[in-house]
């Protein structure tokens, strides 16, 4: 398993994969909200958003973009807050 962290403007993001995924976690260091982006490890299936790695899904998306602004409305950020270790930089479709 890898792992790869980048912080900004007060938000962590923790990108790894598992056995099963690719997971690209956020975690606002200010308010403690989190939210999670999930794709099949394949790279080939829409994105789920869930409130944290584990969480339940909340939603579907298709593109990466979708995806991050759900996330920063989870976080109450701006999208363009959210900072992408590389290795996350491709997920979606």
């Amino acid at each position: 398993m890898s792992a790869h962290e980048t912080e900004a403007d007060g938000i962590v993001a923790r990108y790894r994969e598992t056995e099963t995924e690719r997971v690209l976690e956020f975690e606002s260091e200010t308010g403690g909200q989190t939210a999670a982006v999930a794709q099949n490890r394949e790279g080939y299936a829409m994105l789920k958003v869930r409130p944290n790695a584990n969480g339940d899904e909340l939603e579907r998306y298709y593109g990466f973009d979708m995806a991050l602004d759900h996330a920063a409305e989870l976080l109450r950020v701006n999208v363009h807050d959210l900072p992408i270790p590389e290795p996350a930089s491709d997920m979606g479709m």
